[in-house]
């Protein structure tokens, strides 16, 4: 009762009041003309009749706003959702549990992108799929580690009839060469690289054929290695890796002029790949260094009961940059990168092993590395050094035999080479030793030594497009001084060094080296043309 009564009393009230201020207007009104005319006055008018075009365009201008309403809110919606995906990745960077969604960006899923790290801690680098110089294409990337996809195959159309058929030895020796002409897919290197749970360790594991081997030993090569990074200074690694015996395997590949083949100096004097363990770093601002112990100068081919009973291999490289601090991606060879000051490379290369017949790759082997003469007999062959000896009667023992059964094989490698708007010259000089020989019977050297230098000249006539050189190289060695020339053409139909075109015609003296992955054979004399279409990230 009491509260309806209380709301009678409210309703009458204000009906009351209402009335009161109505009548006191209409007297207002009637005691003063002036202020019924001024208040009729300010009212607003009655909208005029709009015509067909006015319609048009108001509801022109209403559909706009609308849209620009709606992606006002979209734009606030995609914001949210990258202030919790910028809160996600700072917690998992700090170790934290992620915060919940904001309410503003729960309409859908997103995909958090987690940076990489490094113990230097630095920006992060591309997002999923996008591609790094040095890497190749980022498969994955989150704070657990990162997978990195690298590829190296070309195609290859070879051309030999321009070389002799036979080939006479030091020793007089004949021999048959068998000219090529053939279409390859040469080779086809598949790498996944990356890091592991923490930035410091690292992993690099590969498949490696060769087609061209087909049918031979170590065909199809699966390899790699794991690493851990103390300091910029000190990089330990365990796995395969090339010996740094020479430039060309001091990881410059495959950033060479000649795409996949060096000259015949370097293929004679260098090592190859084998199984150790190495370190690497950098000293200084432009100086580096690799040292690696390992089993053998090339594993490629050779199974483990063929090794000798411990690691007797040993190789170091220091390399020196002083100018710039640098010589372009991996220290390669020519001027890509259109160095607009004088770049300059020194370096130093020493390599020493123990060697046997046992521990020497097949002779068509992938990658072979082989001791050879400079006339290209194979060292540890039972017809060296014109003995007479048959190989089949000598492992039978059948005959008497004089062969070498082991030796020390002592290299060393010294470079200079210059980079200057688009054009670059490098030079290698080489030395090697073999002595240490355990034989069986007699021979008549206790001792060799051969030495030679290789040269490479190129120059970038349309920059990022088309560079021109010529390549060449000479051994003196106690059993010939065999020489190749090389003139080639590299043109980079994209602007960039992961694919190209490369011609070559290579013109070779008595060649010691030679395998079906190589553009020569052994004692390979006359022409050579070679054409390959490449790709390598």
């Amino acid at each position: 009762m009491r509260r309806s009564a209380y709301r009678r009393r409210g309703w009458s009230g204000a009906a009351t009041a209402f009335a009161c201020a109505a009548a006191g207007l209409m007297l207002a009104g009637a005691a003063s003309p002036v202020l019924a005319q001024e208040a009729m006055s300010t009212a607003i008018p009655p909208p005029p009749a709009a015509s067909p075009e006015d319609l048009a365009a108001m509801r022109r201008e209403l559909q706009a706003l609308k849209a620009e309403n709606e992606a006002a809110k979209a734009a606030e919606a995609a914001r949210a959702k990258r202030i919790d995906a910028l809160d996600a990745q700072l917690s998992w960077a700090a170790g934290q549990a992620p915060p919940p969604p904001s309410p503003t960006s729960s309409g859908g899923e997103d995909i958090v992108r987690l940076p990489a790290r490094s113990p230097e801690g630095p920006e992060p680098g591309a997002r999923w799929g996008g591609f790094e110089p040095g890497k190749g294409v980022i498969v994955m990337r989150s704070d657990a580690g990162e997978v990195d996809l690298g590829l190296v195959s070309y195609l290859r159309y070879l051309n030999q009839h321009g070389m002799d058929k036979t080939y006479t030895s030091a020793f007089g020796q004949n021999f048959d060469v068998t000219p090529r002409e053939d279409f390859q897919l040469a080779k086809v290197q598949i790498t996944l690289r990356g890091w592991l749970f923490d930035p410091r360790f690292g992993y690099n594991a590969y498949v490696w054929t060769s087609q061209a081997s087909q049918g031979l030993g170590a065909q199809v090569v699966v390899a790699g290695n794991i690493n851990w990074t103390f300091a910029d200074w000190l990089k330990v690694y365990f796995g395969i890796h090339s010996v740094p015996s020479t430039r060309s395997t001091n990881r410059t590949f495959p950033y060479w002029l000649r795409n996949d083949n060096r000259p015949i100096a370097d293929e004679f004097f260098r090592g190859s790949y084998t199984q150790g363990i190495w370190a690497e770093g950098k000293i200084a601002k432009g100086l580096e260094y690799r040292v690696m112990v390992a089993n053998n100068l090339s594993a490629l081919g050779v199974q483990a009961r063929q090794l000798d009973a411990k690691p007797n291999t040993w190789s170091a490289a220091l390399t020196w940059m002083p100018t710039t601090g640098e010589f372009g991606p991996a220290n390669g060879y020519g001027d890509f990168e259109q160095h607009q000051k004088l770049a300059t490379l020194f370096s130093a290369h020493y390599t020493r092993s123990t060697e046997d017949p046992q521990s020497q790759p097949g002779t068509d082997s992938i990658e072979n590395t082989q001791i050879r003469l400079s006339d290209g007999t194979l060292l540890f062959s039972s017809t060296a050094f014109n003995t007479g000896g048959q190989s089949n009667a000598c492992e039978q023992k059948s005959v008497g035999c004089n062969r070498i059964l082991e030796a020390r094989y002592q290299m060393a490698a010294f470079d200079a080479a210059f980079k200057y708007k688009g054009y670059a010259v490098e030079a290698e000089y080489y030395a090697r030793w073999l002595d240490n020989f355990k034989v069986e019977g007699t021979m008549p050297w206790t001792s060799l030594y051969d030495h030679g230098y290789s040269l490479q000249a190129s120059a970038m006539v349309i920059p990022k497009t088309l560079q021109v050189y010529a390549s060449g190289s000479q051994i003196w060695g106690q059993y010939g001084n065999p020489n190749d020339l090389a003139l080639g053409i590299n043109y980079f139909p994209l602007q960039r060094r992961d694919l190209r075109v490369n011609a070559m015609a290579l013109w070779v003296k008595n060649s010691p080296v030679g395998y079906t992955a190589y553009p020569v054979p052994v004692g390979g004399n006359g022409f050579t043309f070679v054409t390959d279409f490449s790709l390598a990230f």
